[in-house]
């Protein structure tokens, strides 16, 4: 058995540091990059893909809503079109760093808002499926299990790629707890790599407001900006390990 773990990652600019990418580089097997409009600049989108080739982690694209005040987590009414051209913007800025350190991108995943937009309404979803099936359609898109992002990805003919969160509560029905919800950010790392056991060898986890979920995870995001987030990988990944769970970017 053999699971992704990935991180959030490349989300400073200027003079503002922000998460935990120097510490969590070695511990992931995958990155969600920053492409400039929730976080990120092109010169840390520059020294971000350095970082992962020299740790030899994969590297997505990570594009969100054109919000850095907000950090990307405040839904904005985009037309599909504009989602679809500043998905298609992004992932481009992304990919040109990458071929410059004779890398290739290997994932998408929108970020904030905007990933939790398109779980539930269909034209973001699509918009996104469409932009990266424009860009590339062998590129896998990362997405939630059992939702209209997931029918939509699949509907376009997509590589999907199936996501949990470990550090995230869940809904009852399947979806993340709202960030404004006591407990809904789990941030003890013991806590977090019991989740994550669950979620890889039974399929299931606790839901915040009661019974469990089931969860599909080919995947396991850490949250970059999570202040416990080197701890929560580490913890996760030992977990995983020690029961014999291979951690390795998903082909």
């Amino acid at each position: 058995m053999q699971v992704d773990l990935n991180a959030d990652a490349g989300e400073s600019y200027g003079v503002y540091t922000y998460g935990h990418d120097e510490a969590l580089f070695p511990l992931v097997s995958s990155v969600n990059l920053a492409c400039g409009f929730h976080a990120g600049s092109p010169l840390r989108m520059k020294e971000t893909v350095a970082r992962a080739k020299a740790h030899k982690v994969a590297v997505g694209a990570h594009p969100g809503f054109p919000d850095l005040v907000g950090f990307g987590r405040r839904e904005m009414a985009l037309s599909p079109e504009e989602v679809y051209a500043d998905l298609l913007y992004q992932i481009g800025a992304l990919s040109a760093f990458l071929k410059a350190e004779g890398l290739f991108l290997h994932h998408v995943k929108p970020h904030g808002a905007l990933y939790l937009k398109a779980c539930r309404d269909r034209e973001t979803a699509r918009a996104i499926a469409q932009a990266v099936k424009d860009f590339d359609p062998g590129l896998p898109l990362v997405v939630l299990p059992n939702t209209p992002y997931e029918e939509e990805a699949r509907a376009m003919g997509l590589r999907v790629v199936l996501e949990a969160f470990p550090e995230r509560a869940y809904l009852k029905n399947g979806q993340l707890a709202p960030r404004s919800l006591a407990g809904s950010w789990i941030t003890d790392p013991k806590e977090a790599a019991r989740r994550a056991l669950r979620m890889v060898l039974e399929g299931r986890v606790e839901a915040l407001d009661g019974g469990e979920v089931g969860v599909r995870a080919e995947t396991l995001c850490i949250h970059g900006d999570n202040p416990s987030a080197p701890q929560v990988a580490k913890a996760i990944r030992e977990a995983l390990e020690g029961e014999g769970v291979e951690v390795r970017a998903f082909d």
